[in-house]
């Protein structure tokens, strides 16, 4: 694995984590009148899809238990229709989508640092 993605998966998985233990505690409806930590849950969002759109391919391809695309897209649509974004979709990702996401990293992060 380039030098670049490894620094770059260490990052999403600061950001996954950082997003994950915003949420220690609260609830769904925290989200709609809790403005610092929607931004906060945003913002890790997305650093985890900007860092991730900039690993090689060849390494995406090397870890398709990573669902790439749809990191990024969730990253491309915060960004670009801010407007719109829906809170329900904005929890489920940060309580069943990155706990996950969070242990997949850790597994590749461990195996590349033995290589």
């Amino acid at each position: 694995m380039l030098r670049n993605d490894r620094i770059r998966m260490q990052h999403m998985l600061d950001s996954a984590r950082e997003s994950v233990g915003f949420v220690q505690g609260k609830s769904r409806d925290d989200l709609g009148t809790d403005r610092l930590l929607t931004l906060g849950i945003l913002k890790c969002i997305e650093i985890i899809g900007e860092a991730a759109a900039r690993i090689d391919k060849e390494t995406q391809k090397k870890y398709q238990n990573i669902l790439w695309s749809d990191i990024i897209g969730m990253r491309n649509r915060l960004v670009h229709i801010y407007f719109d974004i829906d809170l329900d979709t904005i929890w489920k990702t940060v309580t069943q989508d990155i706990p996950p996401l969070i242990e997949e990293l850790e597994k590749v992060l461990e195996k590349e640092k033995e290589l």
